[in-house]
């Protein structure tokens, strides 16, 4: 169980760490541009590629989509009172809270941990949680919201367009599959590479506080992972997925976000690298806890 628990948490060690020397070392990494390059094109290709090859259900994706929602609301409805309570503005620390790391970290380790089927019910997870992200993430942060960006989002039409694909049973020609798997393929590699170059240029500026909410995000994102996939009788690669994609630190996209509206953006960062340091610590706990049967 060891030796693959480390194949799978080793490749997305090394990658962010190729992320991370290369940051260190001053080399120019543009950031903002392989953002946008896996945003636009990586994710929504990978995402297309992934639904129409895998044999899944419309239900079963539906269901994991669903819990991808529930889960977050779960997150919300914690996160909401508790701010209050601690006296903590909203516009900068909720998105914190409610919003995880579900691309970057949680598809490859879904992909490593439970092959194509995993990658599949991780994408199902992800693409509700990153269309909260794009649309309530910066609504929160501005304090107003666009229902009209969904429109502008590539990765929910690549959703659309899979769907179609497979229920329409569409033939596709070879040459189209293969360029989509192609652009697809380097989306999860600098994905990782990205978030370790990003680690290496985040400070932290109130270590008791972004200590305290690394540890309610992964913490709480553990036990309403697990709880939600008891409710649901989840068992197997979608028990798995559903606490993986739960369980992972706090999304980058907050630092962003917090940094264009200007909310405290040095301890959003904080928050975002004391929570990755943490996630990583606790990978291979975590990892063993949802490969057990």
């Amino acid at each position: 169980m060891f030796v693959e628990i480390f194949s799978i948490i080793a490749p997305v060690f090394l990658c962010a760490g190729i992320g991370f020397a290369w940051a260190k070392k001053g080399v120019p990494f543009e950031t903002a541009f392989v953002t946008r390059l896996v945003t636009n094109v990586g994710f929504p290709c990978l995402i297309f590629a992934t639904l129409v090859k895998v044999d899944l259900t419309f239900e079963t994706m539906g269901t994991m989509g669903f819990a991808s929602l529930a889960t977050v609301a779960v997150f919300a409805a914690v996160a909401i009172p508790l701010l209050r309570l601690l006296r903590l503005e909203q516009r900068t620390f909720l998105p914190v809270v409610i919003f995880a790391n579900t691309g970057n970290m949680g598809l490859p380790l879904c992909l490593l941990a439970f092959g194509e089927q995993g990658l599949a019910l991780g994408i199902a997870y992800f693409a509700v949680s990153a269309l909260l992200v794009f649309t309530l993430g910066p609504a929160i942060a501005a304090g107003t919201a666009k229902p009209s960006e969904v429109l502008r989002i590539p990765l929910v039409w690549a959703v659309l367009a899979a769907l179609l694909v497979k229920f329409l049973a569409l033939p596709l020609p070879g040459w189209l599959v293969r360029t989509v798997e192609l652009l697809g393929d380097f989306a999860i590699p600098l994905m990782l590479i990205t978030l370790g170059a990003s680690l290496a240029r985040l400070r932290i500026e109130s270590l008791p506080r972004s200590l305290g909410l690394s540890v309610l995000r992964l913490g709480m994102g553990f036990l309403v992972g697990w709880g939600a996939a008891e409710v649901l009788g989840y068992e197997g690669a979608a028990r798995g997925v559903l606490i993986i994609e739960c369980a992972m630190p706090v999304a980058v996209f907050n630092y962003l976000y917090a940094q264009l509206h200007d909310n405290r953006p040095a301890e959003v960062a904080g928050t975002v690298l004391v929570s990755t340091a943490l996630s990583f610590l606790t990978l291979p706990a975590l990892m063993w806890f949802v490969m057990t049967p």
